[in-house]
Protein backbone atom coordinates (compact mmCIF):
# COMPACT_ATOMS: atom_id res chain seq x y z
CA UNK A 1 0.00 0.00 0.00
CA UNK A 2 1.08 3.19 -0.98
CA UNK A 3 -0.12 6.08 1.62
CA UNK A 4 0.67 8.82 -0.43
CA UNK A 5 -1.74 7.58 -3.31
CA UNK A 6 -3.74 4.80 -2.57
CA UNK A 7 -7.26 5.77 -1.54
CA UNK A 8 -9.51 3.82 1.18
CA UNK A 9 -13.52 3.96 0.95
CA UNK A 10 -14.59 3.77 4.20
CA UNK A 11 -18.46 3.01 4.68
CA UNK A 12 -20.53 4.07 7.29
CA UNK A 13 -17.39 6.64 8.05
CA UNK A 14 -20.26 8.80 10.13
CA UNK A 15 -21.32 5.50 12.21
CA UNK A 16 -19.69 4.22 14.67
CA UNK A 17 -17.50 1.19 13.53
CA UNK A 18 -16.59 3.85 10.08
CA UNK A 19 -15.57 6.34 11.90
CA UNK A 20 -13.45 4.61 14.10
CA UNK A 21 -11.62 3.28 11.20
CA UNK A 22 -11.52 6.44 9.36
CA UNK A 23 -10.25 8.67 12.01
CA UNK A 24 -7.27 5.85 12.79
CA UNK A 25 -6.57 6.01 9.05
CA UNK A 26 -6.22 9.54 8.44
CA UNK A 27 -4.39 9.43 11.50
CA UNK A 28 -1.78 7.66 9.71
CA UNK A 29 -1.84 9.71 7.44
CA UNK A 30 -3.86 7.50 4.57
CA UNK A 31 -6.12 8.71 1.92
CA UNK A 32 -9.29 8.27 2.57
CA UNK A 33 -12.33 8.82 0.79
CA UNK A 34 -15.57 8.82 3.64
CA UNK A 35 -18.90 7.33 2.15
CA UNK A 36 -21.93 8.71 4.11
CA UNK A 37 -25.54 9.20 3.19
CA UNK A 38 -25.30 13.23 4.35
CA UNK A 39 -22.32 15.39 2.85
CA UNK A 40 -23.77 18.27 5.04
CA UNK A 41 -23.45 16.59 8.20
CA UNK A 42 -21.77 17.90 11.68
CA UNK A 43 -19.50 14.25 11.60
CA UNK A 44 -19.17 14.54 7.86
CA UNK A 45 -17.54 17.99 7.88
CA UNK A 46 -15.20 16.87 10.83
CA UNK A 47 -14.26 14.20 8.18
CA UNK A 48 -13.69 16.65 5.93
CA UNK A 49 -11.59 18.80 8.22
CA UNK A 50 -9.20 16.13 9.05
CA UNK A 51 -8.33 15.68 5.91
CA UNK A 52 -11.02 12.87 4.26
CA UNK A 53 -12.76 13.08 0.71
CA UNK A 54 -16.66 13.20 1.10
CA UNK A 55 -18.77 10.50 -0.97
CA UNK A 56 -22.21 10.88 -1.12
CA UNK A 57 -23.13 7.09 -0.64
CA UNK A 58 -26.27 5.05 -0.56
CA UNK A 59 -25.42 0.80 -0.10
CA UNK A 60 -29.58 0.52 -1.12
CA UNK A 61 -28.37 2.76 -4.53
CA UNK A 62 -26.11 0.67 -6.96
CA UNK A 63 -24.80 3.51 -8.85
CA UNK A 64 -23.39 5.78 -5.95
CA UNK A 65 -21.89 2.93 -5.04
CA UNK A 66 -20.22 2.80 -8.01
CA UNK A 67 -19.48 6.41 -7.86
CA UNK A 68 -18.13 6.02 -4.44
CA UNK A 69 -15.85 3.10 -5.56
CA UNK A 70 -14.65 4.50 -8.79
CA UNK A 71 -10.76 4.73 -8.87
CA UNK A 72 -10.41 3.18 -4.52
CA UNK A 73 -7.75 0.50 -3.87
CA UNK A 74 -8.98 -0.36 -0.96
CA UNK A 75 -12.69 -0.49 0.46
CA UNK A 76 -14.28 -0.94 4.21
CA UNK A 77 -17.58 -2.40 4.25
CA UNK A 78 -19.57 -2.23 7.37
CA UNK A 79 -23.49 -2.46 6.86
CA UNK A 80 -26.04 -2.17 10.30
CA UNK A 81 -28.78 -4.94 10.77
CA UNK A 82 -30.96 -2.04 12.51
CA UNK A 83 -33.92 -2.59 9.07
CA UNK A 84 -33.58 -6.48 9.44
CA UNK A 85 -30.68 -9.11 8.65
CA UNK A 86 -31.95 -9.61 5.13
CA UNK A 87 -31.53 -6.16 3.82
CA UNK A 88 -28.15 -6.12 5.43
CA UNK A 89 -27.22 -9.15 3.80
CA UNK A 90 -28.28 -7.78 0.73
CA UNK A 91 -26.73 -4.90 1.26
CA UNK A 92 -23.06 -6.67 2.13
CA UNK A 93 -23.18 -8.49 -0.58
CA UNK A 94 -24.58 -5.58 -3.24
CA UNK A 95 -21.11 -3.69 -2.05
CA UNK A 96 -18.64 -6.31 -2.65
CA UNK A 97 -19.86 -7.33 -5.76
CA UNK A 98 -19.65 -3.55 -7.13
CA UNK A 99 -15.96 -3.21 -5.00
CA UNK A 100 -15.02 -6.24 -7.20
CA UNK A 101 -16.29 -5.40 -10.82
CA UNK A 102 -14.86 -1.69 -9.69
CA UNK A 103 -11.36 -2.88 -9.29
CA UNK A 104 -10.92 -2.65 -5.71
CA UNK A 105 -7.69 -4.34 -4.76
CA UNK A 106 -8.13 -5.23 -0.95
CA UNK A 107 -11.13 -5.78 0.70
CA UNK A 108 -11.93 -5.61 4.56
CA UNK A 109 -15.44 -6.52 5.76
CA UNK A 110 -16.64 -5.81 9.69
CA UNK A 111 -17.96 -8.89 10.35
CA UNK A 112 -18.99 -10.07 14.05
CA UNK A 113 -17.22 -11.98 16.51
CA UNK A 114 -17.77 -15.72 16.43
CA UNK A 115 -19.54 -15.93 12.83
CA UNK A 116 -17.52 -18.43 11.73
CA UNK A 117 -19.32 -20.66 15.02
CA UNK A 118 -22.46 -21.63 14.15
CA UNK A 119 -24.16 -19.55 16.55
CA UNK A 120 -27.73 -19.84 15.26
CA UNK A 121 -27.72 -16.03 16.34
CA UNK A 122 -29.55 -14.43 12.91
CA UNK A 123 -27.15 -10.84 13.13
CA UNK A 124 -24.36 -13.10 12.88
CA UNK A 125 -25.57 -15.82 10.55
CA UNK A 126 -26.17 -13.31 7.93
CA UNK A 127 -22.69 -11.92 8.53
CA UNK A 128 -21.22 -15.15 7.77
CA UNK A 129 -22.96 -15.68 5.06
CA UNK A 130 -21.63 -12.24 3.43
CA UNK A 131 -18.56 -13.98 4.42
CA UNK A 132 -19.19 -16.08 1.83
CA UNK A 133 -20.06 -13.92 -0.88
CA UNK A 134 -16.19 -12.03 -0.21
CA UNK A 135 -14.46 -15.04 -0.11
CA UNK A 136 -16.05 -16.24 -3.41
CA UNK A 137 -15.38 -13.30 -5.15
CA UNK A 138 -12.02 -14.02 -5.76
CA UNK A 139 -10.36 -10.28 -4.56
CA UNK A 140 -6.39 -9.96 -5.27
CA UNK A 141 -6.60 -9.56 -1.19
CA UNK A 142 -8.70 -9.65 1.82
CA UNK A 143 -9.46 -9.10 5.48
CA UNK A 144 -12.70 -10.22 7.26
CA UNK A 145 -12.61 -8.62 11.53
CA UNK A 146 -14.64 -9.88 14.11
CA UNK A 147 -15.33 -7.91 16.54
CA UNK A 148 -17.08 -8.64 19.52
CA UNK A 149 -19.49 -6.90 21.95
CA UNK A 150 -18.64 -2.89 21.62
CA UNK A 151 -17.93 -1.13 24.95
CA UNK A 152 -20.06 1.92 23.72
CA UNK A 153 -23.09 -0.22 23.74
CA UNK A 154 -23.43 1.50 27.77
CA UNK A 155 -23.39 4.41 26.29
CA UNK A 156 -26.41 3.28 23.91
CA UNK A 157 -29.79 5.19 24.42
CA UNK A 158 -31.00 1.54 25.39
CA UNK A 159 -28.37 0.75 28.64
CA UNK A 160 -27.25 4.71 29.42
CA UNK A 161 -30.21 6.24 30.61
CA UNK A 162 -30.37 3.40 33.44
CA UNK A 163 -26.83 3.32 34.10
CA UNK A 164 -27.79 7.10 35.11
CA UNK A 165 -30.30 6.25 38.00
CA UNK A 166 -27.91 3.67 39.07
CA UNK A 167 -28.83 0.07 37.25
CA UNK A 168 -27.31 -1.48 34.80
CA UNK A 169 -30.33 -4.08 33.40
CA UNK A 170 -29.46 -7.00 31.05
CA UNK A 171 -30.87 -10.53 30.21
CA UNK A 172 -27.46 -12.30 31.29
CA UNK A 173 -26.44 -14.56 33.92
CA UNK A 174 -24.69 -12.50 36.63
CA UNK A 175 -21.47 -15.46 36.22
CA UNK A 176 -20.65 -15.08 32.50
CA UNK A 177 -18.16 -13.23 31.44
CA UNK A 178 -18.65 -11.27 28.13
CA UNK A 179 -15.82 -10.32 25.81
CA UNK A 180 -15.95 -6.56 24.55
CA UNK A 181 -14.03 -3.98 23.00
CA UNK A 182 -13.35 -0.35 22.08
CA UNK A 183 -14.10 1.05 19.06
CA UNK A 184 -11.19 3.07 18.64
CA UNK A 185 -9.54 -1.02 18.95
CA UNK A 186 -11.66 -1.55 16.05
CA UNK A 187 -10.37 1.34 14.05
CA UNK A 188 -6.56 0.42 14.86
CA UNK A 189 -7.23 -3.25 13.47
CA UNK A 190 -9.07 -1.52 10.52
CA UNK A 191 -6.12 0.48 9.88
CA UNK A 192 -3.62 -2.45 10.22
CA UNK A 193 -5.54 -4.21 7.87
CA UNK A 194 -5.13 -1.85 5.13
CA UNK A 195 -1.70 -0.49 5.73
CA UNK A 196 0.14 -4.31 6.37
CA UNK A 197 -2.50 -5.42 3.52
CA UNK A 198 0.25 -7.90 2.33
CA UNK A 199 0.44 -9.82 5.22
CA UNK A 200 -3.05 -9.87 6.41
CA UNK A 201 -4.73 -11.15 3.22
CA UNK A 202 -6.75 -14.14 3.95
CA UNK A 203 -6.66 -13.04 7.60
CA UNK A 204 -10.51 -13.51 9.32
CA UNK A 205 -9.65 -12.55 12.51
CA UNK A 206 -12.17 -12.01 15.80
CA UNK A 207 -11.08 -9.25 18.18
CA UNK A 208 -11.38 -8.23 21.96
CA UNK A 209 -10.19 -6.10 24.44
CA UNK A 210 -11.28 -7.65 27.29
CA UNK A 211 -13.95 -10.15 29.55
CA UNK A 212 -15.84 -9.14 32.32
CA UNK A 213 -19.22 -10.28 34.28
CA UNK A 214 -22.08 -7.44 34.21
CA UNK A 215 -21.45 -7.10 38.12
CA UNK A 216 -17.58 -6.18 37.49
CA UNK A 217 -18.77 -3.97 34.85
CA UNK A 218 -21.13 -1.91 36.98
CA UNK A 219 -18.44 -1.81 39.81
CA UNK A 220 -16.28 -0.51 36.94
CA UNK A 221 -18.86 1.93 35.45
CA UNK A 222 -19.29 3.31 39.60
CA UNK A 223 -15.86 3.99 40.32
CA UNK A 224 -15.86 5.93 36.48
CA UNK A 225 -19.16 7.27 37.51
CA UNK A 226 -18.00 8.34 41.36
CA UNK A 227 -22.04 7.06 41.55
CA UNK A 228 -22.97 3.51 42.90
CA UNK A 229 -24.40 1.15 39.83
CA UNK A 230 -26.19 -1.88 40.18
CA UNK A 231 -26.44 -4.90 37.72
CA UNK A 232 -29.61 -6.05 37.48
CA UNK A 233 -30.49 -9.50 35.49
CA UNK A 234 -33.37 -8.38 33.09
CA UNK A 235 -35.99 -11.26 32.20
CA UNK A 236 -34.67 -12.53 28.91
CA UNK A 237 -38.69 -12.26 27.64
CA UNK A 238 -38.26 -8.18 27.95
CA UNK A 239 -35.52 -8.97 25.54
CA UNK A 240 -37.42 -11.20 23.08
CA UNK A 241 -40.15 -8.74 22.91
CA UNK A 242 -38.41 -6.04 21.73
CA UNK A 243 -35.98 -8.10 19.61
CA UNK A 244 -36.43 -11.78 19.33
CA UNK A 245 -32.44 -11.75 16.99
CA UNK A 246 -31.03 -9.94 20.64
CA UNK A 247 -32.93 -12.74 22.59
CA UNK A 248 -31.35 -15.58 20.83
CA UNK A 249 -27.97 -13.65 20.79
CA UNK A 250 -28.28 -13.04 25.09
CA UNK A 251 -29.04 -16.59 25.52
CA UNK A 252 -26.07 -17.66 23.42
CA UNK A 253 -23.72 -15.31 25.82
CA UNK A 254 -24.87 -17.31 28.74
CA UNK A 255 -24.90 -21.06 26.93
CA UNK A 256 -21.76 -20.71 24.75
CA UNK A 257 -20.10 -16.83 24.06
CA UNK A 258 -16.97 -15.64 22.70
CA UNK A 259 -13.64 -16.94 22.80
CA UNK A 260 -11.19 -14.84 21.31
CA UNK A 261 -7.49 -15.15 22.82
CA UNK A 262 -7.00 -11.90 23.42
CA UNK A 263 -3.32 -12.48 24.73
CA UNK A 264 -2.46 -14.23 21.42
CA UNK A 265 -3.99 -11.99 19.36
CA UNK A 266 -2.71 -8.46 20.64
CA UNK A 267 1.07 -10.11 20.37
CA UNK A 268 0.39 -11.72 17.02
CA UNK A 269 -0.68 -8.17 15.77
CA UNK A 270 0.72 -5.72 17.90
CA UNK A 271 -2.30 -3.84 18.72
CA UNK A 272 -2.58 -3.15 22.70
CA UNK A 273 -6.37 -2.99 22.78
CA UNK A 274 -8.96 -0.60 26.06
CA UNK A 275 -9.27 -2.77 29.01
CA UNK A 276 -13.10 -1.95 29.71
CA UNK A 277 -11.64 -0.14 32.78
CA UNK A 278 -9.18 2.42 30.64
CA UNK A 279 -12.42 2.96 28.36
CA UNK A 280 -14.64 3.56 30.96
CA UNK A 281 -12.43 6.45 32.65
CA UNK A 282 -12.58 7.97 29.52
CA UNK A 283 -16.10 8.40 29.19
CA UNK A 284 -17.99 11.34 29.86
CA UNK A 285 -20.88 9.29 31.69
CA UNK A 286 -22.92 12.77 32.62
Amino acid sequence: MDKAKDIILVTGATGNQGGAIARQLLADGCQVRAMTRDLQGDKAKALAARGAQLVQGDLDDPQSLERALNGAWGAYAVQSNQEGVAREEEQGKRFAEIARETGVEHFVYSSVGSAHRGTGVPHFENKWRVEGKIRSLAFPSYTILRPVFFMENFLSPWLKPGILEGKLRLPIAPDTGLQMIALEDIGKFGALAFEENQRMNGVELDIAGDRRTMPEVADIISLAMDKKVLFERAPIEEMRKMSEDLAIMFEWFDRVGYNVDIGAVEKNYGVKCCTFSEWANKVNWR
